[in-house]
């Protein structure tokens, strides 16, 4: 199993830029693919980010794409969100999720086996 620490969350004047961080603990990290989701009051969690075990390939929700990248560092244990271009619709909990299996798919919560906490991001308009 991998443990997710998620960091960086705060408060953004639209048009602003925030970094997420992902700390993992946990022998399987640097061999799984490793996702971003976020979840708005009263929405379901969805898709955001994600990335396979070697950082090759990335994926991106098409609301965020061209503005949000996501990175790994397997050397760190570390997975991140550059946010850029935020808009109050950004607003939300955002959860760093792992797939020690590499199933391959990245766009449903149930992909992914192991959550951080969430950290949230509010963007104001």
């Amino acid at each position: 199993q991998v443990q997710l620490v998620e960091s960086g969350g705060g408060s953004v004047q639209a048009g602003g830029s925030l970094r997420l961080s992902c700390a993992a603990s946990g022998r399987t990290f640097s061999s799984s693919a490793m996702g971003w989701f976020r979840q708005a009051p009263g929405k379901e969690r969805e898709f955001v980010a994600a990335i396979t075990w070697s950082g090759r390939n990335s994926y991106y929700a098409r609301s965020v794409k061209g503005r949000f990248t996501i990175s790994r560092d397997n050397t760190k244990n570390m997975v991140y969100l550059q946010m850029n271009s935020l808009n109050a619709e950004d607003t939300a909990v955002y959860y760093c999720a792992a797939d020690p299996y590499n199933s391959g798919k990245y766009y449903s919560p149930t992909d992914f086996g192991s959550w951080g906490q969430g950290t949230q991001v509010t963007v104001s308009s």
